[in-house]
């Protein structure tokens, strides 16, 4: 198993990069948008922690920007109906932490909000996963303390036409940019427009 690659990137799309490492193996990784989001301009060092699913007409090799995000992939898959692909349109949708609490609290509206996951789908997720995510919840950071905020600006966003999944990752790249700064929901929201821009 191939748990971890770094090298030089090579190339860079929206769902996969290329990574060349020093000995001169290139390794094609799919990505969640996570993780696009994360990575350095092509020709820059990049790590990336991998998983790799066997298929039936071949092996493809999935890539993370941290290892909790991978094992959240390969946890996710344990659900009937949630093969690789959709597994890691969950990861890149939802930032990992607000993910388990949707599952964990059975938070069936979160996860609708996710392309390719309708009610059954969401309520099979959750039925089959929510007592099972409690190492990675242990390892995850709590509920900021500006959750209202953060609800309110996101809930602004897609009153604005955004996707949620899209207004809530621009939320958090607007908090993970305050330093830990309280932000009101207003200038939480322009903050946040900023990144969308």
């Amino acid at each position: 198993m191939i748990s971890l690659v770094r090298g030089t990137l090579i190339a860079k799309s929206l769902d996969r990069v290329e990574v060349l490492t020093p000995t001169g193996v290139a390794y094609e990784c799919l990505v969640p948008a996570s993780t696009f989001e994360r990575l350095p301009s092509v020709g820059r060092e990049a790590t990336l922690h991998t998983a790799l699913v066997s298929r039936e007409d071949g092996l493809e090799m999935y890539g993370f920007a941290d290892a909790l995000e991978r094992r959240l992939f390969v946890r996710l898959q344990v659900a009937a109906g949630v093969g690789p692909k959709l597994a890691l349109a969950m990861v890149g949708a939802i930032p990992p932490e607000r993910l388990v609490r949707a599952i964990r609290e059975k938070d069936i509206p979160r996860l609708q909000t996710i392309p390719g996951v309708g009610k059954k789908k969401a309520e099979r997720i959750v039925l089959e996963l929510h007592e099972r995510l409690d190492d990675l919840a242990a390892e995850m950071p709590a509920a900021p303390a500006y959750e209202p905020e953060w609800e309110r600006a996101v809930a602004a966003l897609v009153a604005l036409g955004y996707p949620r999944g899209e207004a809530e990752q621009s939320v958090q790249r607007a908090v993970e940019r305050a330093n830990g700064k309280r932000l009101e929901t207003a200038d939480l929201v322009r903050a946040a427009l900023t990144e969308l821009a």
